[in-house]
């Protein structure tokens, strides 16, 4: 937003708006949302939209514009202060000011926000920004004097009716004789005050009116604290005593007023309400502003001024609880209709949500304290568990770095260390003895030979490609040949079918147990042989690899914690796939390790054929 400087002319101020106000708008323009175009919207403002009313209005055209993703939005605020405007030599100088100011800006939109820029506008429509379209706002009819207004111009009259609100206060306190008209000298108050006067003129002589219009602030305040009790104070606006004293009507003067006044104030006004009115038949700034917005959204997108509808915002009962209860007025004399802010209500009313939710709060953490109890050895189990295989797989996994490690450095290192010297020797055997030279290089070309077959086995351990190349079956009996003649134990292999097409996380799973089992056989059970056995039978697949080896006890295991990580390693990869496993062993009636997988239909269909081989002993 272009911050607005104060000119030095005693007809017209340009006032600083809070940047805070606008910050929404102005943010928008850095979102990561597309921005397709740039809109300017002017507003022209009576009293500066820090003043409570008007910035209800403005509080809401913003929210609008600032969820509206189609365009960016800048701001630009103008306050006229309304003895700019005290003749026709004044609004020309003004008029000038302004169209040198916008006129190269491209303005979208004009809103005119009160009385006097409504008039303003009215008066130069054929002049100022005159493509332009104008929503006027925070006014009734009767404000501007009914300005003609063309068709370029839209928006919302509000309704003034200071009579209902002197009905409502004799409702409230039927003893009243005289109501006090409390309102201030600018030329704003004044239009106020004659508006109010017009109404009340034709009001039933049941009640006298005094206009308090004319005093400085000091004395103002000095009657208000010694008023009759058969009195009550309506407030206008106030924003400059008799004095010329300036003041922030809502927000400065009506404070003072409602701590001085001895008997009930009433108001006039939606943003009074909170500030220590009583209530009375409020204009509704909150339902114009959502009618600003709308009228601006469909303007910026296209619409033109002439096709909006102008529209009649009426005022609405509005109360005070708070301030009923401060001066003993009961809610069942208030209008039909009437909405009631800060109403505290009975203590049952106040405090019964608190006890409906405490109450289901409390029944709901005994019902989880119960199953907490119920559960809390089995949780305290699963997380003792939980540790010790975390540890186990931790130890096993610095023991493999260490095994690797030191396979690596005391076979492959060294075995390279004595290829590289084998090499030197025989390229200076060469100009002496090419016929030595040439047998020593025979025997190193083995030895380099011997030296990749090893590493390939090594690799292999690590990751076998044979699975990924010859699938399941042939992957396994590859597995089973290697072992058997690298490690001494003839492995038997049986599989019902040619082939198994199983997933490639379900065939590594059984390829890692059958690895793992064999491994185990040649660590610890001792046997010289082992049967691996493999079928797919009713869309299930069963994986079976027993030995007649040393065995363990299972009940020892469980009990005593003394698995080792290999089961727990298989365990583990059968519950990733969904798999079931079982171990059954006992000491000296060897080990049998099953497990099955159900297959999906689209892998449980390939032609019964067996494949049987028996690896040997080496």
């Amino acid at each position: 937003m272009r911050s607005q400087r104060k000119l030095r002319r005693p007809f017209l101020k340009w006032l600083v708006i809070p940047v805070i106000l606008y910050a929404p708008v102005l943010a928008q323009g850095f979102q990561g949302g597309e921005t397709h175009s740039t809109k300017n919207v002017l507003i022209i403002s009576e009293v500066g939209t820090s003043n409570p009313a008007p910035a209800t209005i403005v509080r809401e055209l913003v929210s609008a514009l600032t969820a509206e993703h189609e365009f960016q939005v800048n701001l630009y605020v103008e306050s006229l202060e309304s003895p700019a405007f005290q003749d026709e030599a004044s609004e020309l100088k003004a008029e000038k000011e302004l169209n040198a100011k916008y006129q190269e800006l491209h303005i979208d939109l004009i809103v005119a926000l009160g009385p006097t820029p409504i008039v303003f506008m009215s008066h130069f429509a054929d002049s100022f920004l005159p493509r332009v379209p104008v929503i006027f706002c925070g006014s009734s009819q009767e404000q501007t004097g009914y300005a003609k207004l063309g068709p370029r111009f839209t928006g919302s009259w509000l309704q003034l009716d200071p009579g209902r609100t002197v009905d409502a206060a004799l409702n409230l306190l039927p003893e009243t004789k005289e109501v006090i008209i409390v309102g201030g000298s600018s030329v704003f108050d004044k239009t106020n005050e004659s508006v109010v006067r017009a109404s009340l003129q034709s009001y039933p002589q049941s009640v006298g009116f005094r206009y308090w219009t004319d005093l400085t602030m000091p004395v103002l305040l000095d009657r208000l604290r010694h008023l009759s009790s058969d009195t009550v104070v309506l407030y206008v606006t106030l924003f400059a005593d008799a004095g010329g004293n300036r003041f922030v009507n809502a927000a400065t003067s009506l404070p003072l007023v409602i701590e001085a006044s001895s008997v009930p104030v009433f108001g006039m006004s939606d943003s009074y309400l909170g500030r220590g009115i009583v209530g009375g038949y409020v204009l509704n700034y909150t339902q114009q502003g959502k009618i600003v917005a709308e009228d601006a959204l469909a303007i910026l997108r296209g619409s033109g001024s002439n096709t909006i509808a102008i529209r009649f915002v009426p005022s609405t009962y509005m109360f005070d609880a708070r301030q009923m209860h401060r001066w003993g007025l009961s809610e069942r004399n208030l209008p039909p209709g009437s909405t009631v802010l800060h109403e505290d209500g009975s203590m049952w009313q106040h405090i019964k949500w608190t006890v409906i939710v405490s109450a289901l709060l409390v029944l709901s953490l005994g019902s989880l304290s119960a199953y907490l109890l119920y559960n809390r050895r089995q949780l305290k189990r699963a997380r003792d568990e939980r540790a010790r295989l975390s540890g186990l797989l931790i130890n096993a996994h610095e023991e493999e770095r260490k095994r690797l490690a030191s396979e690596l450095h005391d076979d492959f290192s060294q075995r390279l260390a004595l290829l590289s010297v084998g090499m030197e020797g025989a390229a200076e055997l060469v100009p002496d003895s090419p016929e030595e030279a040439t047998q020593q290089l025979h025997e190193l070309v083995n030895w380099a030979s011997e030296l990749s077959t090893d590493l390939h086995t090594f690799s292999h351990r690590l990751h076998s490609s044979t699975l990924e190349r010859l699938g399941l079956v042939d992957g396994i009996a590859a597995l089973c040949k290697e072992t058997s003649s690298q490690q001494g134990i003839r492995v038997n292999f049986s599989c019902n079918r040619k082939r198994l097409p199983a997933p490639p996380a379900v065939a590594l799973c059984f390829f890692r147990v059958v690895q793992e089992s064999l491994r185990n056989v040649k660590k610890h059970s001792g046997a010289s042989t082992a049967c691996v056995r493999l079928e797919l039978a009713h869309g299930q697949l069963h994986l079976s690899v027993s030995d007649p080896g040393a065995g363990f006890d299972m009940k020892e295991v469980t009990q005593n914690k003394k698995e080792g990580i290999g089961i727990f390693t298989m365990e583990e990869r059968a519950r990733y796939i969904g798999a079931y496993i079982e171990i059954d062993s006992a000491p000296q009636e060897g080990t049998r390790i099953d497990l099955w997988k159900r297959l999906g239909q689209e892998h449980s269909g390939t032609e019964d054929v067996p494949a049987t081989s028996e690896f040997a002993r080496v």
